[in-house]
């Protein structure tokens, strides 16, 4: 009986739908979510920490965001679906983000906000925990013409912490520092960035942090005299590039995805 029932048994599992199947969201939504965790290890904005999520397009109450797990290694089987709160609807078992609530807070606060990175993108972090200022210094990150706040976690729940944001209090605190902006530095721990559109998102957060990398070399070599993008300089170039972000995420995407399975 084992012997007859075992090829049964194989066509039920064939016939099984996939977990991401329980994501109410356009398949190309999942997929480009996928991509856009590809694209910010090869890019490298995260490691084998950071993660990237996007509002349901079904519902926007709801994100999207991968289990706990590497970005560079996300495929779309890994996408969870989670609500306002942060609540995963059908994780099955399967961890998550402790920090998922840098998304869910983001979104509850800031309803214009599409997409959303958190990553420890390591030339930000100097920019994080000095007085010195993350600046537009080329038109490719003018996007930080509009000012980068930084989140001091001291502020909101006192000396001690971890630097993780893990609970909905610490999120709404980071939501309310980000006041508009793209991006908001966490001191000590890294950055959040955020756009309308997951592909600008992720072309943000590459610019954010080839910005700083390029801020600290011009701060060094002119020993603090730096010119900067103006506030209407900063403010034509965002306009001119922000329509040209898929041009960066086609070939980002063919780089990070090849041999992808």
């Amino acid at each position: 009986m084992r012997t007859l029932l075992a090829p049964l048994a194989a066509v039920l599992l064939l016939a099984l739908p996939a977990r991401s199947a329980t994501v109410n969201a356009d398949p190309a939504l999942v997929d480009d979510l996928v991509a856009a965790n590809r694209i910010l290890y090869d890019q490298g904005v995260v490691d084998g920490f950071g993660h990237v999520s996007v509002r349901s397009d079904k519902n926007p109450e709801h994100f999207l965001l991968s289990r706990s797990m590497a970005p560079g290694l996300v495929t779309k089987d890994d996408i969870l679906e989670f609500d306002r709160d942060g609540n995963a609807l059908d994780a099955e078992g399967r961890a998550l983000y402790l920090e998922r609530f840098i998304h869910s807070e983001i979104y509850k606060a800031h309803p214009e906000v599409k997409a959303v990175v958190h990553s420890h993108s390591p030339s930000v972090i100097p920019f994080g925990a000095t007085a010195v200022p993350l600046r537009p210094i080329y038109h490719m990150s003018s996007f930080l013409g509009s000012g980068v706040p930084v989140f001091e976690i001291r502020d909101a729940a006192g000396d001690g912490t971890d630097m993780l944001i893990r609970n909905p209090a610490l999120g709404a605190a980071l939501a309310a520092r980000l006041d508009g902006g793209a991006v908001v530095l966490m001191r000590g721990h890294g950055d959040v960035v955020v756009a309308d559109s997951l592909k600008l998102v992720v072309f943000r957060a590459i610019y954010t942090e080839i910005n700083a990398h390029l801020q600290l070399e011009a701060e060094g070599l002119g020993q603090g005299q730096v010119t900067f993008l103006s506030d209407k300089e900063a403010a034509a170039s965002a306009a001119t590039n922000t329509p040209l972000v898929g041009r960066a995420w086609d070939l980002w995407k063919q780089k990070a995805m090849a041999g992808a399975r």
